[in-house]
Formats: structure tokens, C-alpha cells, sequence
């Protein structure tokens, strides 16, 4: 089987050429007793025109399905021009047949494999042929962009002189954060391991082994519920580098993602990428990793509110929270279903009601909290939101963080609608990339009573700041850094802790991991940097993320090849299955039922 070329290279350059191609029958078409197959194989398609009287393959024509795989040799002639197809790069020329081999005679497929109509298939019967819906086009294109993604990041990192290494994915279970698998071991009963949920703390080793920087693209597991942008298993560019600071984090993955975006889709992304701190962040577009593609700003109205005589406002502001407000510009025009899932996405977020103005597209003012309202207040609230006929203003009334999280909700709902629209602009190809930056170090759960690592608990703190560590723990700044692209989180990372007496007491002190627990699960790490850890810090870009939006994707699933669905499921091969009671007693294990 020696094909002699692609079924997406030949040209009226070609013509006269003797030619072996090998794929897949896309299409059959029998025009007046010749038969004409569109040949495809990965790169693309090529029109094979067969003589019936040919006494090579006369009987064989009788046997060809769509999908069946064939081999044809033959000569490239040129299409007369009225046979010319502009659609297709081979659209000149066509093959004339003088053999033909099937391979294998294909079953009719379960869905028609042409793109559109694949793509209004439901998704769970594509699961189910997975190794059918890859053949299409756009499939092979979403994989192929991953695999050039993938290139570039080897190439740009190979350059800045990082070692590829590989690290276990057994690991040992430390649960914090999110739920990890478990793996049971048949040699040691009734012990596991657990799937790595990242390399964190096996790159920090690297580290502390002199490797200086480590890179790799990294299998990753967290037993979690799925949805369109996670899955169990997943790829991440695990990045690791000593004696560095942040400055140095920057400006190597901005490099990167520009080689990356370079490589992959011949786009010059501008560098450096602008800067935004946690507190803007939050405050402006009441989330931490904004979509700054449009504006609709979220304004601080607390002190306009303190003495109003609406007591909601007035009497959050006293209890210590905030009033805050944006204005949804051209939007006065949205229907009773619109405010009611705008309002449903804003209790989603701890809201108890969504409270508004309306100004009708004659000027008038219309809300049930509007007579509540001074003189003062609307003319503040009218000039700072620069209010017009036809805006519609949003309000919440909570504690600081909750009030730009509700916020933060309704303003993405809020910007879809006017898209939809054609009032705002929300570019798929524009790419926004920013840097969130000075993170709180650690957060307080109320209802675990304790502090949590805002990131993970190996952050190292702002250095200036260690000394509010006791006196003023909320105050504190981690060294963390987000990288956001069209209101997504791409990257995570931070500046590590490498001194031990201060991971300790964060572990400790803050974080109350009792000492035991600490001994057992980060032992080995604390006893490592007692033998001189350089300071250190690292990075984890979303690789299934990186890919889907280079491919124009809103699912990770369609940039992996074999994905599983939201309920944890490979439909193709039927996992997860039951284990066999062999396999159980293997591993000492014995499996009860449990009622719904």
C-alpha cells in the first residue's frame, strides 16, 4: 500500500500524473452509469471518477458504502470548466480510476458524518461512536490545533531552557481541596494511592533537587461534578522555575501564549498583558477573572446610600456591607422572562431579589424602589452611570464580596442580551488577556470557623505583609497570579513558600492542620526544604481550555479525543463497569449495594 499522495494535494499542476490514494468513500454519485466517489483521507478530498466497463473493479462498484475504506490508482486529469468545484482545493482536477482494492465494506454509520448536519446529532450517540464523529473535519481540525498547541509549547519552552519530565500520577492522598480518586493497592491491602489532582508538590521537589526548571504537559484527576469546561481527567503545561519572582512568571508565559497564538492561528498577541488586582477586579466586574471585551462597569454607590431613607441600603451600608450598581446601557427594552433569569442568576449568587430602574426610551423612570430615592441619590446615580432614555440599572445590597459576586452575574447575563441585541460587540476572535494579581492569601469559611489558602497553602506570602500574618491575617496578599482571556481562567500560579518554619506555621497556625496530619502528609516536603530549597515559583495554564478556545470551541470535549460526559461516563467503551469478584478479592475489597 504505497499512496503517492493526500487526498488534499493535487493540482491541475498534476495533470497526467500516475497517482495512489487511500481513505474513506465521503460520497457516491452515479451519473449516467459512471460512478463518480469523493475520496477522503485527514488532509482532505479528492473526486475519483470510475468507468463501470472497466474490467478491473466492474463487479467490485457493487459493493461500495459510505465509509468503506478503498485503495485507487490512477491518472489526474483535468475537470472540464464546467465541472469545476470552487469549493474544494482539489476542485480542478479529478482521478480516473484504473484499480481499485477495498479494504473493508463499511455498516451505514448511525449519524451522517457531514458537519453541520453531525453537530444537531445528539451528543451522547456521538460519544457512543466517538471513533466516527472524529472523522469529520471539524473533529480533525480541533485535534490538530491541540497537537500544534502542543508543538509550540515544547518548542518555546525547550528554548528557554526547561527539562520535559514526567511525574507519577500515583500519588498519595492529601485531601484538601478538591475530592481526588482513589486507587487501591493489591500489595499493600486496605492502603491507596490517589490519582494526582496536579504535580504541585512533586515539581516543588524538582525544585529542591536543583532541576531549575521543569516543565510538562501534565495528566491531571480530580474526582469532580463535570460540566462544559471540566472533565475527570485533564491536560494542563505544568511550568516550575527557581530563584525567579513574579515579573519573571509574567513576561515567560506572555512569551509563551504569543508563540502559542503565533503558531497555532498566525495572531500577534501584544505584550506585556495589562494588570488588574484582585480588589478592582472584583469591585469593577464583581468577579476574578472579568471579560473586559465590554464595559458595564460596577460603580460603588455605599456612600451615597448611608443616610438614604430607603432602609435596605441604608442599613447594609451601617451593618458594615455595600450598595453597588451598573448600568445595563439599552436594555430598558428587556422582557419579563429576561428580568426574571436575570433574577434567577442573581439569587443564584445569594441575592434575595434583583432590585432595578427602568428608563423608558421617553425619559421616564420606573422602579418600586424608586420612591424611595432623594433628589440627590438619582442625580448621583444619573451622572456617575451616565444614565440615558432606554438603560435599565441594577442594584445589590450585601456584604462586600457577595454584592460584586451577584453583580459580576447579572452583568454577563445582562451583556449577552444586549449582543444579542447588536447593542454591544463581544468579538469571538478578539483576545483580551490579563493579569489578576494580589490575591488574598487566605480566606476565612465561616462555617468551618478556620482560614482556607485562597490558592493552595504552599503560596508564599507578599513579603512585605508577613508580619500582619499574626496580627491581621485577612490583610494578607499571596504572591498568586491568574491569567484571564475573555473572562476565563487559563493559568493559575504563585510564588511558592520554600522556607519550612513558614509553611509549617501556615499549615499549623492558620490553615489548623493538626501537627500529626501535617507530619503525614507533608512531612517528607517540610524535611526536604531543611536541606536547602532555593525560593521558587510556578504556573499551571488549562491546556483543554487553551485548545478549545484556539479551535473557536465552547466545550473542552470537542478538543479531546475521547471525553467523557457530565455524568463521568465514556459512552464509547461503557466505563466506569463493574469489577469482576476475582479483581475485588485481588484487592481486598468487597462491594455493598446501596439504596437510592
Amino acid at each position: 500500500m504505497k499512496r503517492t499522495h493526500t487526498c488534499n494535494v493535487l493540482r491541475k499542476a498534476d495533470v497526467g500524473t500516475q497517482v495512489t490514494l487511500v481513505g474513506w468513500v465521503d460520497t457516491l454519485r452515479d451519473h449516467g452509469g459512471i460512478q463518480f466517489v469523493d475520496l477522503r483521507d485527514r488532509k482532505g478530498v479528492t473526486q475519483i471518477v470510475f468507468d463501470p466497463q472497466h474490467t478491473a473493479f466492474k463487479e467490485d462498484l457493487h459493493h461500495l458504502r459510505h465509509e468503506s475504506v478503498i485503495e485507487v490508482s490512477g491518472v489526474v486529469v483535468a475537470r472540464g470548466e464546467a465541472e469545476v468545484n470552487a469549493k474544494l482545493p482539489t476542485g480542478e482536477i479529478e482521478v480516473t480510476a484504473e484499480r481499485l482494492v477495498i479494504h473493508n465494506i463499511a455498516e451505514t454509520p448511525p449519524f451522517p458524518l457531514e458537519d453541520e448536519k453531525a453537530e444537531k446529532v445528539s451528543e451522547d450517540l456521538r460519544l457512543q461512536y466517538r471513533f466516527l464523529d472524529l472523522r469529520r473535519p471539524a473533529m480533525y481540525r480541533n485535534l490538530e490545533i491541540r497537537s500544534k498547541a502542543a508543538k509550540a509549547t515544547r518548542d518555546y519552552l525547550d528554548g528557554q531552557d526547561f527539562l520535559e519530565i514526567e511525574t507519577p500520577c500515583l500519588f498519595k492522598s492529601t485531601p484538601e481541596g478538591a475530592r481526588e480518586f482513589l486507587v487501591p493497592s493489591r500489595i499493600h491491602p486496605g492502603k491507596f494511592y490517589a490519582l494526582a489532582q496536579s504535580p504541585q508538590q512533586y515539581k516543588q521537589m524538582l525544585m529542591v533537587a536543583g532541576i531549575e526548571r521543569y516543565y510538562q504537559l501534565a495528566r491531571c484527576f480530580r474526582d469532580e461534578d463535570l460540566r462544559a469546561d471540566r472533565q475527570p481527567e485533564f491536560t494542563q503545561i505544568d511550568i516550575e522555575m527557581s530563584f525567579i519572582d513574579r515579573e519573571d512568571m509574567y513576561a515567560l508565559i506572555e512569551g509563551l501564549v504569543a508563540r502559542i497564538w503565533k503558531d497555532c492561528l498566525g495572531v500577534d498577541i501584544p505584550t506585556p498583558f495589562p494588570r488588574m488586582t484582585y480588589r478592582d477586579a472584583m469591585d469593577q466586574y464583581g468577579v476574578d477573572k472579568p471579560d473586559t471585551r465590554f464595559e458595564l462597569k460596577i460603580e460603588d454607590f455605599s456612600d451615597c446610600f448611608r443616610n438614604s431613607q430607603f432602609k435596605v441600603f441604608q442599613s447594609t451600608v451601617d451593618s458594615g456591607g455595600v450598595v453597588k450598581a451598573f448600568n445595563a446601557k439599552g436594555l430598558a427594552d428587556a422582557t419579563q422572562g429576561e428580568m426574571r433569569d436575570l433574577e434567577n442568576g442573581a439569587k443564584a449568587m445569594g441575592a434575595k431579589g434583583l432590585a432595578f430602574i427602568r428608563i423608558t426610551p421617553e425619559g421616564e423612570w420606573k422602579s418600586p424602589i424608586l420612591k424611595f430615592f432623594s433628589e440627590d441619590e438619582l442625580a448621583e446615580l444619573k451622572e456617575r452611570l451616565d444614565i440615558g432614555n432606554g438603560d435599565l440599572v441594577f442594584f445589590a445590597a450585601a456584604d462586600w464580596e457577595r454584592a460584586c459576586s451577584i453583580l459580576g452575574r447579572v452583568r454577563l447575563d445582562a451583556g449577552k442580551l444586549l449582543q444579542q441585541r447588536g447593542r454591544i460587540s463581544i468579538p469571538e476572535d478578539q483576545f483580551n488577556f490579563l493579569w489578576v494579581i494580589e490575591f488574598p492569601l487566605m480566606l476565612f469559611d465561616e462555617e468551618a470557623g478556620r482560614y482556607v489558602a485562597a490558592h493552595h497553602p504552599f503560596t508564599s506570602p507578599v513579603e512585605e505583609d508577613i508580619p500582619l500574618l499574626d496580627s491581621d491575617p485577612k490583610a494578607v496578599r499571596g504572591q498568586h497570579y491568574d491569567c484571564v482571556l475573555n473572562g476565563m481562567e487559563i493559568a493559575g500560579g504563585s510564588i511558592r513558600i520554600h522556607q519550612p518554619a513558614l509553611q509549617k506555621k501556615v499549615f499549623e497556625d492558620f490553615l489548623q492542620i493538626p501537627k500529626d496530619v501535617v507530619e503525614e502528609r507533608f512531612g517528607y516536603m517540610l524535611k526536604a526544604f531543611r536541606y536547602g530549597a532555593p525560593p521558587h515559583g510556578g504556573i499551571a495554564l488549562g491546556f483543554d481550555r487553551l485548545a478549545s478556545t484556539l479551535a473557536g470551541r465552547s466545550h473542552i470535549r470537542d478538543v479531546i479525543a475521547f471525553p467523557k460526559t457530565q455524568r463521568g461516563q465514556d459512552l464509547m467503551n461503557d466505563a466506569p463497569s463493574p469489577a469482576g469478584p476475582a479483581q475485588l478479592r485481588a484487592l481486598h475489597i468487597e462491594v455493598n449495594e446501596i439504596e437510592d
